[in-house]
């Protein structure tokens, strides 16, 4: 799980960026010092977790959630216990009371993993008289053209009426824009050679101003 830490304390995010080192299947995508370089670094990247701080200067943690229609799973980081139901209020996966304790931690992280496992997003979309519902995971990737959006899945392709900006809205940033005309699903890709992106017997190309972007995302 790529994972963000947003804590104002040095030290604090010291003791969570060797706890993210030393946990299996974490990777650390960015540091943030207050909320609102986290909410810049969310517009351009997407990330599973993120440890939150609620004190910090220009914008709580709690603030912050509260500025989300749609986020990463949150594991919230605090000195203050009486912040807990509140959290707990805005769909926090965990609460970590400082001076935080490695096996704590991992209970926190495994917690995470059991929801994500539980959570599949779905979503209902209009084409030829028909509805259909669609899970994000069954997504290969999306292709422009005119007004429309050819959704490619496995064993089916539907040509709907809709705007890639709607459509990314509804899988909740878990497709990745790499071209004007085409969004992908990260974990279908089978290899990347060049500018051209693999997914089955599909060829998708990178677009120029998407490389860098995609680049982060796609960790290389």
């Amino acid at each position: 799980m790529k994972c963000v830490i947003c804590d104002d304390e040095p030290v604090a995010r010291d003791i969570l960026r060797q706890f993210v080192e030393d946990a299996p299947g974490l990777e650390l995508a960015r540091e943030c010092s207050n909320a609102l370089e986290l909410m810049e670094f969310l517009k351009k990247n997407v990330v599973d977790l993120i440890f939150l701080d609620i004190n910090m200067p220009k914008l709580s943690g709690i603030d912050f959630l509260r500025t989300q229609t749609v986020q990463p799973s949150v594991i919230l980081t605090t000195a203050y216990p009486e912040f807990a139901l509140e959290g707990y209020e805005l769909n926090v996966i965990d609460y970590l009371l400082k001076p935080i304790a490695f096996p704590r931690f991992l209970q926190a992280v495994e917690k995470v993993r059991q929801v994500n496992e539980q959570k599949e997003i779905s979503f209902t979309v209009k084409a030829d008289g028909k509805s259909y519902r669609l899970n994000t995971s069954d997504i290969l990737f999306v292709e422009s053209k005119g007004d429309y959006l050819m959704i490619h899945q496995p064993d089916q392709k539907i040509l709907v009426y809709m705007t890639m900006k709607k459509l990314m809205e509804l899988t909740q940033s878990r497709l990745i824009r790499v071209h004007k005309s085409f969004c992908v699903s990260v974990d279908d890709i089978d290899y990347i050679e060049g500018n051209i992106i693999h997914i089955s017997d599909h060829e998708i190309p990178i677009g120029a101003s998407y490389k860098e972007d995609f680049q982060v995302k796609w960790g290389r």
